[in-house]
């Protein structure tokens, strides 16, 4: 089980951060945000997507599967 403790209390995490705590591939973490298995992401630059902090721990929390 992924421990969402090691996340920051708010703010945004990049998708690195994120498949650190839920062990999926790439692929399928995109193919789950296209799918709305996955929060949508937030765009902080032309080149920079997070996530919510929130977000992730509601999924985590949820159980992924």
């Amino acid at each position: 089980m992924p421990h969402p403790t090691s996340l920051p209390e708010t703010g945004f995490v990049r998708l690195a951060s994120v498949l650190a705590l839920i062990p999926i591939g790439r692929a399928t973490w995109w193919a789950g945000v296209r799918s709305g298995r996955f929060p949508q992401p937030v765009k902080l630059g032309p080149n920079i997507t997070a996530w919510r902090v929130e977000d992730i721990r509601a999924l985590i929390k949820e159980g992924v599967q």
